[in-house]
């Protein structure tokens, strides 16, 4: 056992070259690797997000699987929480990220890949005029509040119930008995101040908030699409009324597009919804699983950066590896869309669990987009944080450690993404897998 769960036993038979789980074999090597890990490592991992996580070690991935070290596979929904649009090792990216590399990593200097990236990105997305590079949504995330912060000459920012902008002290937040407050320990209450927390697609919300703090409130942040959290789409006409309301009041919005960019669309939610923010955030399907973020915006607001009035710097922005890996990505996403074969993956597979569900007359509730849907325990009408709580969520959790038993790779909190690289045979082995998975939960 591993902190009191039963050992992941999946044995493997060869077909074709490839090992496939279809029983009961011990994971030795990754119990292994894991004591090793702990010994140098708090928790054993470098980040928080994966304490909770699938257990197996991973020795490799390509395309849409994952094999880990004691001979398993697993049909991969996580995407490394997110950044392989393009599936695992993309040889399109790897081989332009391998040649960029050989000529050197980080500079201390300019170099045309920067350019050739800053274009890519403007020309991909059409609205913004301009480009920062970073190196994690995080990190960017705390630019754009900045940034708007320089503009308007005010300090508060309207933020919404359940979306994540990163895990600083100033916009990691949790709810206790109905409030919004730290999430950590060590990390100080008074960092939270400039925030006001509303429920999402609640306009009359938003407006009562702007009447009451407006000469105060710098920015209006949010996921234009709850992907972080239940993969909750906007109600119509609630961008477009967000956009009125900051314009009316002269907030700056600014979409957080670190998930969905690139991956629900080449332009992301504007493209999908139609309302262009002041700012926008971007990150994960970016660069293909490249390490980069990216914010953009209006000419004259980005130019702060540029005249030296705002600060943003970083060792590792606009690195060779980050820069090579947005042109390639880039460079996919425009020559070859994977979004119409992303749209039928995930249509057939969203149908194909809840057709399982139903026939083990278990209630699973499957909503979202193809590119990215939630799984979960309940059925109730999903709009905003609030009512995603009324789901089981804990039950899914369990029920995730029970799929990666069964070969298929997801986060616990019910996430699921859809990569270019998910065709028949992964659904089929997806089902097959689910529906054993189901067993196994039910008690056969």
């Amino acid at each position: 056992m591993i902190d009191g769960r039963a050992d992941i036993a999946l044995p493997v038979t060869e077909t074709g070259g490839r090992k496939v789980n279809d029983g009961t074999l011990a994971h030795e090597n990754s119990i292994q690797l894991q004591t090793r890990a702990r010994q140098r490592v708090p928790g054993g991992v470098h980040s928080n997000v994966r304490l909770s996580g699938p257990q197996p070690y991973v020795e490799r991935g390509k395309g849409a699987w994952l094999y880990d070290v004691d001979g398993r596979n697993y049909v991969d929904y996580l995407l490394g929480q997110g950044p392989n649009f393009l599936g695992h090792a993309p040889d399109a990216v790897l081989d332009v990220v391998s040649a960029a590399d050989r000529r050197g990593l980080v500079y201390g200097g300019q170099h045309a890949l920067e350019i050739e990236a800053a274009e890519a990105v403007c020309a991909a997305l059409e609205w913004p005029d301009m480009v920062r590079f970073g190196v994690t949504g995080t990190e960017i995330v705390q630019a754009a509040l900045r940034l708007a912060r320089a503009v308007t000459g005010r300090e508060k920012v309207i933020r919404f119930e359940g979306h994540y902008h990163g895990w600083l002290d100033n916009v990691l937040v949790a709810e206790h008995d109905g409030a919004w407050g730290v999430a950590s320990e060590g990390q100080l209450p008074h960092h939270l101040d400039d925030f006001v927390v509303l429920p999402w697609n609640d306009a009359e919300a938003l407006a009562e908030a702007l009447r009451r703090h407006g000469p105060e409130i710098a920015a209006v942040i949010m996921e234009p699409v709850m992907i972080n959290a239940g993969v909750i789409q906007p109600l119509d006409g609630y961008l477009e009324r967000v956009r009125e309301l900051c314009t009316a009041h002269g907030a700056m919005l600014i979409f957080d597009e670190v998930i969905s960019g690139f991956r629900i669309g080449l332009q992301g939610a504007v493209g999908r919804y139609g309302v262009v923010p002041d700012l926008a955030t971007y990150g994960k399907a970016l660069g293909a699983g490249g390490t980069v973020a990216a914010l953009v915006g209006r000419r004259d607001v980005m130019e702060l950066f540029g005249h030296g009035m705002v600060n943003h710097s970083g060792t590792f922005n606009g690195a060779v590896p980050a820069m090579a890996a947005v042109t390639a990505s880039l460079a996919v996403l425009r020559e070859d869309p994977p979004y119409p074969g992303v749209e039928r993956h995930g249509t057939a597979l969203m149908a194909g669990i809840r057709r399982l569900a139903a026939a083990h007359r278990i209630p699973l509730r499957v909503e979202g987009l193809p590119a990215a849907f939630h799984v979960s325990f309940g059925d109730v009408e999903v709009t905003d944080y609030r009512s995603l709580q009324l789901l089981d969520l804990d039950r899914y959790a369990r029920f995730s450690e029970v799929l990666v038993r069964h070969g298929i790779w997801v986060a616990p909190r019910g996430i699921w993404y859809v990569s270019a690289c998910h065709g028949d045979d992964e659904l089929d082995a997806a089902l097959a897998r689910f529906s054993k998975a189901l067993v196994a939960w039910s008690g056969g």
